[in-house]
């Protein structure tokens, strides 16, 4: 009886130890310091604010039930010559609330760079009706940035994927 307590004890043991654990600590992959960029006001840049819904969570059965989402955030200079520049990526919740401000002082995204924002299934901050905006200037002639939303999700042998892109509002 004592061994079979013990091999149950370690089946659900090695169980447990495979179950995987999503931190609660927030990973920056952006060096957002290391990308400012100084912007002279004689330079001619036309400017431009985008606005990107993303999904942290997602209704399931009912309005009751919620399922969560990572949202990767895809900011994508479209231009083979010219950087362009970001002014403000303010991230807000449901309600509108500013959750977070990535960027202080102006950044640079290279010609045809895409960096990523990434927000964790952990987080569900953002809820059902998070977003983004995006305020940007082009040097003129530049083609506009791409800002797109990849929502995920894998459960078991269940996946769910789905993407967002961004609307200019001025």
């Amino acid at each position: 009886m004592m061994k079979k307590i013990i091999v149950l004890f370690l089946v659900l043991y090695g169980f447990y130890s495979c179950e995987n654990h999503i931190g609660d600590e927030e990973f920056e992959k952006i060096n957002w310091k290391a990308r400012q960029a100084t912007i002279h006001n004689a330079d001619s840049l036309e400017i431009g604010t985008s606005y990107l819904s993303v999904y942290s969570q997602i209704y399931s059965y009912s309005q009751h039930k919620t399922y969560n989402l990572t949202a990767m955030v895809s900011l994508r200079n479209t231009s083979v010559t010219d950087s362009i520049y970001l002014y403000n990526v303010d991230y807000y919740d449901t309600h509108g609330t500013l959750l977070k401000s990535y960027i202080k002082n102006p950044v640079f995204l290279a010609p045809m760079e895409t960096l990523d924002i990434v927000i964790n299934e952990a987080d569900i901050t953002g809820g059902t009706g998070s977003n983004f905006i995006f305020h940007w200037k082009t040097p003129k002639n530049c083609s506009e940035p791409i800002f797109e939303g990849v929502m995920t999700s894998t459960a078991g042998q269940q996946g769910l994927s789905f993407i967002t892109q961004a609307k200019r509002i001025r």
